[in-house]
Formats: structure tokens, C-alpha cells, sequence
């Protein structure tokens, strides 16, 4: 792969990844209520689950899906009503913030995290088209392809994690302001309306 298009590549990768969605929101939710490095748990999730993505897109089964409009609808909906439901909970019990790492290092537990960072990445459907529609424009088919699926999927999730955590890290430095100025009651509701909304829009455009 020459480095023009990997360039070219990597300003993509950057982009779609800074570009806020469903794994920002959920970092800077985790980051703000549990702390940022108990938040590292949801990218590290977020990012495996990335990399399952990436991995069935090489394989073929990510394009298998689009060609299925119900298991591509399927996970859209899955996806949204994950969204929606993490945003009831948010709404009706609060979220607990918590900005000291050190106390309490067993109330919340890691896998839970994790597997909601995993959830969402695998849910999203911008993940599917994206590795799908991408990775093929930028190989060269009489260069060796496991190389530039290697490449192409390290850059990925080296952006992502990256953004993700820049995310978590500052969303924390501001966030954490806010609690000053606005009940964590108020708060809390804007977190679980936001992610509700999400799930709507996302529910919504399934037949689109």
C-alpha cells in the first residue's frame, strides 16, 4: 500500500471516529459518572468490538449482512433498543457521579462495561457500511492482502481509541463543571434522553 492512500486512509478513519456518535456518548457518560479510567473499560470494549467489526468485514460476513436487508434491519433495531434502554435507566435511576477513581474500585463492575462498550460498537450500523465500503477501495489486489487488512484495521482502531479517549479524558474535565452549576438530577436526564434519542434516530431510519 503506498503511503498516499494510506494517508488518504487514515484522514477518513479520523474523521468518522471523531465525528460524535453512540461510543462518544457513552464514554463521556461513563467518564463523568464512574471517572475516566474506569471509563477505559467501555473504549477498551468499544474497540474490540470494532475490531470484531473489521474482522467480519475482511472475512466477507459484514458484506453477507448488507446483502440481507432483515439481519442488517435486525441489528439496526438491536442497536436502538440497547440505546433507548440505557437511556431509561439513566432517566429513572440517575447516575451516580462518582469523580474520585480511588474509592470504591469494586462498585462498578469492569465486564459491565465492557461488555456495554462491545455492544455498541457491534450494534452500530455506521461500523458496518463503514469497514465494508471502505477497506476495499484502498487494497491493491497484486500486493499482499493480509498486510494491508493488517494496516488498514490497526490504523482503525488506533484512531478510535484515541479519539475516544481524548473524548473521555476532556468530556470528564468539562463535564465535571457542569455538576457545579446544574443538579445531577437535571444531568442525568439529559444523559438518558440524549441516548433515547439516539436509539429513536436510529430506529427510524432502519427502513431508509
Amino acid at each position: 500500500m503506498s503511503l498516499e492512500n494510506w494517508l488518504a486512509f487514515l484522514s477518513i478513519a479520523f474523521l468518522a471516529t471523531v465525528t460524535p456518535g453512540p461510543a462518544i456518548l457513552l464514554v463521556m457518560t461513563h467518564s463523568l459518572s464512574k471517572g475516566f479510567k474506569r471509563s477505559l473499560m467501555a473504549i477498551a470494549g468499544n474497540v474490540s468490538g470494532l475490531f470484531i467489526m473489521s474482522l467480519c468485514s475482511v472475512l466477507g460476513l459484514s458484506a453477507l449482512v448488507l446483502s440481507s436487508t432483515s439481519a442488517f434491519l435486525a441489528i439496526k433495531f438491536i442497536g436502538a433498543l440497547y440505546l433507548m434502554y440505557m437511556g431509561w435507566k439513566m432517566w429513572r435511576h440517575g447516575i451516580q457521579f462518582d469523580f474520585d477513581a480511588s474509592e470504591s474500585p469494586n462498585q462498578y463492575r469492569k465486564s459491565n462495561l465492557y461488555f456495554q462498550g462491545i455492544m455498541v460498537a457491534l450494534t452500530n450500523p455506521k461500523a458496518i457500511v463503514f469497514t465494508t465500503a471502505l477497506f476495499p477501495q484502498f487494497i491493491t489486489p497484486s500486493e499482499p492482502l493480509a498486510a494491508q487488512f493488517s494496516l488498514l484495521v490497526g490504523t482503525l482502531i488506533v484512531c478510535s481509541a484515541l479519539c475516544l479517549t481524548a473524548y473521555g479524558y476532556w468530556g470528564t474535565k468539562l463535564l465535571r463543571r457542569s455538576t457545579k452549576t446544574v443538579p445531577v438530577r437535571r444531568l442525568s436526564r439529559i444523559f438518558g434522553t440524549t441516548f433515547i434519542g439516539a436509539g429513536v434516530t436510529l430506529a427510524a431510519t432502519a427502513n431508509r
